[in-house]
């Protein structure tokens, strides 16, 4: 058995590892005009740490799809490239992040998209305690509209590709399961301008407010790289943010 002074310091340890305070979640806002690469580095962030994506896009899509209340209400107005009312998307996303999965953190993909949304979601956040980051992805509006003009989606399982940095293997038909690829109602390239305009006019304030109000705002440059190099130096900035008691 330990002598009285190396129990007491057996003790006086495990006390310490017991009282130390757990990390607090994190929410990663990823944060960019439409086309800037949000869905691809999310999908890229949950991979390396295993928090959930919550798309606010991907969302609605499902609604629209099973044709519910918020899918009737909504549906017009995202086939106009106009944005959806803050009250809505506010409650599906903080309905969103109190489900379990999200207890370590998790990441916002197209939210917030209005200085209403963010100031409301930094309000909610900080009475959560949950840590916040924002990760600005900058990209040339002539390259945004080439990307998503050129884009294609399976119906079926949802795949995405690009007539340019993407293409199928045949054209116009998925490499997975032989569907025939579909463009997106606000992928076509009158939409996407329109979601430009949206975006400068009532979006772009918005990493004004975060500038002022969060700590930790990190600009990337993602025009001319890849996806993958956009996502090491992603990865690179959020490894000094994080610490390697949230990293896997």
């Amino acid at each position: 058995m330990p002598s009285g002074k190396t129990g007491r310091r057996v003790a006086s340890a495990v006390a310490s590892v017991e009282q130390k305070p757990a990390a607090r979640p994190i929410a990663i806002i990823l944060f960019g005009s439409p086309g800037s690469g949000k869905g691809t580095q999310s999908k890229y962030i949950v991979e390396w740490l295993k928090i959930p994506q919550i798309s606010t896009g991907d969302m609605l899509r499902e609604h629209i799809r099973r044709g519910d209340e918020i899918g009737r209400a909504v549906a017009d107005r995202m086939k106009a490239g106009l944005l959806v009312p803050d009250e809505l998307v506010n409650r599906m996303v903080f309905e969103r992040v109190q489900q379990p999965d999200c207890e370590r953190g998790f990441i916002l993909d197209g939210y917030p998209r209005t200085l209403a949304q963010a100031e409301e979601m930094v309000s909610v956040l900080d009475v959560r305690g949950t840590s916040q980051v924002v990760i600005h992805l900058v990209v040339d509006y002539n390259v945004i509209i080439s990307r998503m003009s050129g884009r294609r989606v399976c119906p079926k399982c949802g795949t995405l590709y690009n007539a340019v940095a993407r293409p199928p293997k045949v054209e116009g038909i998925c490499d997975l399961d032989g569907t025939p690829l579909v463009i997106r109602d606000d992928d076509r390239e009158e939409v996407v301008r329109e979601r430009l305009l949206q975006y400068e006019r009532q979006t772009r304030p918005v990493i004004e407010f975060f500038r002022a109000t969060i700590d930790r705002v990190i600009e990337v440059d993602a025009s001319g790289a890849g996806p993958e190099a956009v996502f090491e130096r992603i990865r690179g900035e959020l490894r000094e943010v994080l610490g390697q008691d949230r990293i896997r």
